[in-house]
């Protein structure tokens, strides 16, 4: 059974992630295997990951998940997901994050 919030938004955990998110907000990547964009997306949210305490970055291979990938709607890679502690999304983009906007959706998140 998948948990979702009362508004109906999915909310993603350990199980779903494969990770433990971060206490305060975790930035989740959708990635796949010859994604250039993915590698620099990478290095951005593990940098700010590292700077904010409490925020977990998770990544998660989009061909390795389908079901997931199918469930949420991702489209391309990378997408990533801001969720916030309860695990709930509340920002998304696709393609390669400026380190900035990273910081500013986490700032609205936490």
């Amino acid at each position: 059974m998948d948990a979702t919030t009362a508004g109906g938004a999915r909310r993603l955990g350990a199980a779903e992630l494969g990770a433990e998110p971060g206490r305060r907000a975790t930035l989740v990547q959708f990635s796949s295997a010859f994604c250039q964009p993915c590698r620099a997306t990478r290095r951005i949210l593990a940098e700010v990951a590292g700077l904010v305490p409490g925020v977990a970055h998770v990544e998660i291979d989009a061909e390795a998940r389908l079901s997931l990938v199918r469930e949420l709607g991702i489209a391309k890679t990378p997408t990533v997901l801001v969720l916030d502690a309860s695990g709930t999304e509340v920002r998304r983009a696709a393609g390669m994050p400026r380190k900035a906007d990273v910081i500013a959706a986490l700032g609205a998140v936490i």
